[in-house]
């Protein structure tokens, strides 16, 4: 055995000495270096590389003469970030033919062709506007499942919930006192809309039923077919008798509120159409998706307009802000703002890390989160600093698991919040009255510069 073992080290050895002496055989017989030809593909390669910075380097350097000794005393006049002090370092040209980096360093007082580097400016991040904070004032209970809608009548008197009982129940909001139950759905009812121009509340269920019910006698008057699976969100357009509606089926469907009749089917997405939003100007319809996409919709044709690829998780909720030309979507990545019409991109509001279920914006600028562990960030809109952070407690009874947050809707004044939750109850908040820029200052620090993650 030790003989076997011998034999294949052995064999192993000289397989090892032949490969080495194989390949030190071949060291000679590659060709010389020519350092011409190295020399040349370096200055090819610098000049592909850093050819146009350099050519605007001499543009600059012949028509921005560096000022003189005498002048360099002078402060320089106001706005212009071309002359620097003279503490500032200069720079010569590179060419693949120059001296080295140590000489390539020119005093101030020289008269050679240089340039200076213009003085930047560190960026500093807008000071937010202080908002009062917000605090939870009434908790309604009622519903015998998780409540995952809210719509707010335009006269601000009372507000429809929707939940997982099937049930739709309109409360007083002044009061918080149950008014009337509406039954009819066979299954959960996930969004809720009440129109400004008729007496109708829109709802919407995963039972695939869109439904319109008449408040005066409190009765479905309507019903639109066509949805293939669970209708997740609706939406009303402000200005034309048009609604809106997206589910699980991947698709939006624009409704003739009257005639019933589908307009349009948004078709695009490839998965789960989560939210959607209207306004009265372009685009007047949004979408939200769980294939990570937010889509701008041309109303009129009945297609895309711009397709939004930032996110890169699923889109949940999207909100306009009721006076600037703006929307918000949000995504367990980041929160994400908008302009419109064309979907461009203005900042992350990074921070609350969870899956963000709702959005909800206000005329005076605090955009809410909430997140299916039943937290909520408060944010300045215009900064997009997070000025609050709250975690109601779940209803007694309850699991701790059932904390999270459905829908967050603001009342017509802006002035309360109501939200709707796992654990069976409707929240609502307002604004703290004794609150003062005193007893609660905006931690600003505009030391910290915010970096941009890519």
């Amino acid at each position: 055995m030790d003989v076997q073992k011998l034999s294949v080290h052995t064999l192993v050895f000289r397989s090892l000495k032949r490969s080495h002496d194989f390949f030190l055989h071949n060291y000679g017989s590659l060709p010389p270096v020519d350092e011409s030809v190295e020399k040349q593909k370096k200055m090819i390669k610098s000049r592909d590389s850093y050819g146009p910075i350099m050519d605007r380097v001499k543009q600059n350097a012949q028509t921005k003469p560096r000022p003189s000794d005498n002048d360099a005393a002078d402060p320089p006049p106001p706005g212009d970030e071309s002359f620097t002090t003279p503490e500032s370092s200069t720079v010569v040209p590179y060419t693949p033919t120059s001296t080295p980096v140590s000489s390539t360093l020119v005093p101030s007082n020289s008269s050679s062709n240089t340039v200076a580097l213009p003085v930047k400016k560190a960026p500093t991040m807008a000071k937010p506007k202080w908002h009062a904070p917000w605090k939870l004032y009434r908790v309604i209970s009622g519903h015998l499942g998780w409540v995952r809608c809210c719509a707010v009548e335009p006269g601000n008197e009372w507000f429809a919930t929707g939940s997982g009982d099937r049930v739709i129940k309109i409360w007083d909001l002044a009061s918080g006192k149950l008014k009337v139950s509406l039954t009819g759905h066979i299954s959960s009812v996930r969004g809720l809309a009440v129109s400004h121009r008729h007496p109708y509340l829109f709802s919407c269920g995963e039972d695939r039923q869109v439904k319109c019910w008449d408040l005066e006698y409190n009765k479905v008057i309507r019903h639109y077919h066509g949805h293939l699976s669970a209708v997740y969100s609706l939406a009303l357009h402000p200005t034309i008798d048009v609604l809106v509606t997206a589910g699980r089926d991947s698709t939006g469907r624009v409704w003739d509120m009257r005639t019933k009749a589908n307009v349009h089917t948004l078709v695009g997405h490839t998965n789960t159409v989560a939210s959607v939003i209207c306004q009265a100007s372009e685009p007047q319809i949004v979408t939200g998706s769980h294939d990570c996409t937010i889509r701008l919709w041309d109303l009129a044709a009945g297609k895309t307009r711009i397709t939004l690829t930032n996110h890169k998780k699923s889109v949940r909720s999207v909100c306009f802000h009721p006076t600037q030309n703006m929307f918000a979507s949000a995504s367990p990545d980041n929160i994400k703002q908008w302009k419109c019409p064309d979907g461009i991109y203005i900042q992350n509001l990074s921070g609350h890390n969870a899956i963000v279920n709702c959005l909800a914006v206000n005329e005076d600028g605090v955009l809410v989160s909430g997140a299916d562990n039943g937290t909520m960030h408060l944010w300045d809109w215009r900064t997009g600093y997070n000025f609050q952070r709250l975690q109601a407690p779940v209803q007694p009874g309850s699991m701790d698991s059932e904390g999270g947050i459905f829908s967050i809707t603001f009342d017509m004044s802006g002035t309360r919040m109501i939200t709707t939750e796992a654990d069976k109850t409707i929240k609502v908040y307002k604004e703290d009255d004794s609150a003062s820029e005193e007893t609660h200052p905006v931690n600003w620090r505009p030391d910290i510069i915010k970096r941009r993650k890519y």
